[in-house]
């Protein structure tokens, strides 16, 4: 059985996110997953320099919060 740990989540676009998770099985050793979106994000030129900054703070909380967690459990 597997457990599932939000690490972050972000919303790049109207209709894109992008999810950070911690996922923990019994069987296997923990992993980071990074679900992008599915299809390309298109973005005008000048609401990339946000889009990149969001995508750069998501990394950084996500980076926190499983260094939280590690702390208070090993992985």
């Amino acid at each position: 059985m597997s457990n599932v740990t939000p690490l972050a989540t972000a919303r790049l676009s109207a209709t894109d996110t992008l999810v950070i998770e911690l996922v923990e099985a019994n069987e296997r050793p923990a992993v980071v997953i990074v679900r992008w979106p599915a299809k390309a994000s298109i973005l005008h030129p000048r609401r990339f320099p946000d889009a990149a900054a969001v995508v750069a703070r998501m990394f950084a909380v996500a980076s926190t919060e499983l260094a939280a967690i590690k702390s208070r459990r090993k992985l």
